[in-house]
């Protein structure tokens, strides 16, 4: 079984500014909602999923905005055209056969660390995440993959995707997984408004590469050998643990839909009603087609006429 979770708004806000100037003719922008829909039928045809969910934030966590009040502070208001563009997306995401799922006053990528380890604890599950957050490549393992088109990321330009694994994650971050949390605590997020201490993110993975880890880093600062960074990590050793907090994600939160509630299953009458309103010409026809090709398989397998 595959189990393919989104990162909602990362794709929102991709598709909102890779497809500028789109609407239909009263006027409604619906550059992102074409992007979005385009977007996840395409890691369906690419993926198969039988599972699948789009992941939300619905506010910010409270231990996270007491111990950094400016956390998240310097991110832009959403673009005006893009605030009913969001709102029929998540309409539509039923239509695609996904669930919505989000928490009040919890981030997306909680809660996509808390469905990842779930499934993984199920034998025989395996899990692609879609998504862009620095945060969640640290639970990159023997069943979590991460989606990518990015073309840094493709083994060959002929390649529509990459499924990012351990090694490719490694490759990519100069340090395991499961220490990029380390690397993050010593380079901060400049997305998030979290502070860094003024180290580079080679700088940082070789530190961490060559002490084993954080802990091991910050009880032997004695034997960094920058003295520049020596006192870089000695003046803001504080800074580094409430960072590395930070950045630990919240994996233990109740799942508000059970993971076998999941089940991919596409409502095509639906779908079209509403790709309609958007005035869609060729993805309609994409669509449609597949709907009565649905129909006929369906026939066919029931031994009726077609």
């Amino acid at each position: 079984m595959k189990l393919l979770l989104v990162d909602g708004h990362y794709y929102v806000y991709r598709s909102f500014f890779a497809i500028p100037n789109l609407s239909n003719s009263r006027g409604e922008p619906t550059n992102a909602i074409f992007g979005f829909t385009k977007t996840l039928r395409l890691m369906v045809k690419h993926l198969q999923p039988e599972l699948g969910a789009v992941v939300w934030d619905e506010g910010v966590p409270q231990r996270r905005v007491e111990l950094q009040p400016a956390y998240k502070e310097t991110r832009k208001e959403m673009p005006k055209p893009m605030i009913p563009q969001l709102e029929f997306i998540q309409k539509l995401v039923p239509l695609l056969g996904f669930r919505n799922i989000s928490l009040p006053n919890t981030e997306a990528d909680d809660l996509l660390g808390c469905y990842a380890i779930a499934a993984c604890k199920r034998r025989g599950m395996e899990v692609v995440l879609a998504t862009n957050d620095k945060d969640l490549y640290q639970l990159v393992g023997p069943c979590v993959k991460i989606y990518t088109t990015a073309k840094a990321d493709l083994a060959s330009p002929k390649d529509a995707f990459a499924l990012l694994g351990e090694d490719q994650v490694t490759a990519k971050w100069d340090v395991s997984p499961k220490l990029i949390g380390d690397v993050l605590a010593l380079t901060g997020d400049s997305v998030d408004n979290i502070p860094g201490i003024g180290l580079g993110r080679k700088t940082a993975a070789a530190l961490i590469r060559e002490f084993g880890g954080l802990g091991p880093l910050l009880a032997s600062i004695d034997k960094v050998k920058s003295v520049r960074t020596r006192e870089k990590l000695t003046s803001a050793r504080d800074q580094i643990l409430q960072n590395r907090t930070m950045v630990d994600l919240d994996c233990h939160l109740e799942l508000p839909v059970a993971i076998d509630d999941l089940r991919v299953e596409p409502d095509y009458p639906g779908l079209i009603a509403a790709l309609e309103k958007c005035e869609f010409k060729s993805l309609l026809q994409e669509v449609r087609a597949e709907a009565e090709q649905m129909v006929a398989s369906e026939q066919s397998e029931f031994g009726l006429q077609v």
